[in-house]
């Protein structure tokens, strides 16, 4: 690689969302681990085992990157967080968990064409999360997704 060139890489995700209460709760449920607290309710950040998720107020996050805060979107917004299982089992056991814990199930896990086992659930603010086991993607112990070469 050249000296000066630029390595991409993926490290925040981002989320907007309308109560950073509720929204620090829920992903707290889940079992994230928030990290960084001196932040506060002004932002939050948790770990995710590779890159972070971070909670943002919609309102600031809109005026940060510079674009309207509304209308905000009710419908798809055509991006998915996405949560790897090892198991159909796993699957099945996530998805039960995010509902209890305040989600809004969209999709019941079900078998796909690709011989995947997925479902579906909307965190508080809308943001849509595939919980998923795919053929060829495999969750290490290091519970990182590793892809084949």
């Amino acid at each position: 690689m050249s000296a000066g060139a630029v390595i991409p890489r993926f490290t925040v995700i981002t989320l907007g969302v309308s109560e950073m209460r509720r929204s620090i709760a829920f992903y707290a449920s889940l079992g994230f681990v928030r990290k960084f607290r001196a932040t506060g309710e002004e932002v939050a950040f948790f770990d995710t085992g590779g890159t972070v998720l971070a909670l943002y107020p919609w309102s600031a996050l809109a005026h940060d990157a510079g674009v309207p805060d509304t209308p905000r979107p009710q419908a798809f917004r055509g991006v998915t967080l996405a949560w790897n299982c090892r198991s159909e089992a796993e699957v099945d056991a996530a998805l039960a968990s995010a509902v209890e814990k305040g989600a809004l199930l969209l999709k019941l896990a079900q078998r796909t064409d690709y011989g995947g086992y997925t479902g579906y659930f909307a965190d508080p603010d809308g943001h849509v999360w595939e919980v998923v086991v795919a053929p060829g993607i495999d969750v290490g112990d290091d519970d990182r997704v590793h892809l084949p070469a």
